[in-house]
């Protein structure tokens, strides 16, 4: 089991917010090999979904999962699920290569999807996800938790839909994590077609908000890398990588990922944003406040012409995707996350894995 000072295992926790009665909007879990699935079921269930059912062909992980929801039902297959009307949404955490094709299974049957990021790792998944989204009007939605599921990063996009920053011009992300100890790291970790290569895997979440906070529709990469520096018995590893991109409307973005959180660090990494804007800028410290122990997650700073102000924000915002992405649902709507934004991050991360030069050592 891996540890809770790892990523892996990050399920943050907010108030209940509902947005539908009881019983109106029932979903289910299937595939939980990734620990995100907690973090998912929290923030629906929060937003008033019912999780009714929980599919993995492995005994202990449902059994983990049913001491930490215990009202949910265990089925004996997907199909179970699939055809059991009352479900609305399939939420799964499949290993990462394996997320599109229980995504298109889940929307063929006629549910919705919400995939663990990266939502998949190639792009004849892409295209395949694009065609069943098209043919069959399901959502293939995923979740993105460094922005979606973070305070600062929810209260930061409201800051700047509402012009204290100006034009956003520039986006710089930095997403370290702890790795841990490998024994407790399932085989695909290390497997880069399973694990879709660093840049596609985590930084999936560093282009997303990129396209987010800029406001572009699209972007191009322009240069990225990969390296292996520290894990020689693990060669397919990449446990650092970087990468530079240019939206549509002239904002840039650059950002790093990396496996080498130190063990002395109170988290399970220092993730940071800094958001430069035509008339002032944020930095987010998402997860700590490096040196300031029990400082907690979620604080921001904005500099702009009225002065310089620290928010702590913890508690303060929620995490409304979790509630309009239910709505989306129920009514066919696009409020939480555009389909199209949802691919494009995806691509985007894809694109840059693809284009990474292998650093030598």
């Amino acid at each position: 089991m891996v540890k809770a000072s790892e990523g892996m295992n990050y399920a943050p926790k907010g108030k209940p917010n509902p947005v539908v009665k009881k019983g109106d909007f029932s979903f289910a879990a299937i595939a939980l090999d990734h620990g995100h699935i907690n973090a998912m079921s929290n923030g629906l269930i929060e937003a008033g979904a019912e999780l009714k059912w929980v599919y993995d062909p492995d005994p202990k992980k449902v059994k983990a999962f049913t001491e930490l929801f215990p009202q949910v039902k265990k089925a004996r297959s997907e199909d179970e699920i699939y055809s059991d009307r009352e479900v609305k949404l399939v939420a799964g955490a499949a290993v990462p290569s394996k997320r599109c094709a229980l995504g298109l299974r889940a929307m063929a049957a006629g549910k919705d999807y919400f995939t663990d990021k990266c939502p998949l790792t190639d792009l004849e998944q892409l295209k395949s996800a694009r065609q069943m989204a098209k043919k069959t009007g399901r959502k293939y939605m995923c979740y993105y938790s460094e922005r979606l599921h973070v305070e600062s990063a929810v209260f930061a996009g409201d800051l700047i839909a509402g012009g204290a920053i100006g034009k956003v011009i520039q986006v710089l992300g930095m997403g370290p994590h702890r790795i841990g100890d490998p024994k407790t790291r399932p085989g695909w970790f290390f497997e880069k077609e399973k694990y879709g290569g660093i840049l596609c895997d985590i930084g999936s979440h560093q282009i997303e908000q990129f396209l987010f906070y800029a406001g572009c529709k699209d972007a191009t990469v322009v240069r990225s890398q990969v390296a292996n520096y520290n894990h020689p018995k693990f060669p397919e590893l990449e446990d650092f990588g970087d990468a530079s991109l240019v939206g549509d409307n002239g904002a840039v973005n650059y950002f790093r990922v990396d496996w080498f959180t130190p063990d002395g660090l109170q988290t399970w990494g220092d993730g940071r944003t800094f958001i430069l804007g035509t008339e002032g800028y944020i930095e987010q410290r998402k997860y700590v406040n490096v040196g300031v122990k029990g400082s907690g997650t979620d604080h921001l700073f904005l500099v702009n012409k009225k002065g310089e102000t620290y928010y702590q924000l913890t508690g303060k915002t929620g995490f409304p995707f979790f509630g309009r992405f239910i709505l989306d649902c129920i009514n066919r709507t696009e409020n939480a996350m555009t389909q199209e934004h949802c691919f494009k991050a995806a691509e985007l991360s894809v694109r840059a894995e693809m284009k990474a030069v292998r650093i030598k050592q």
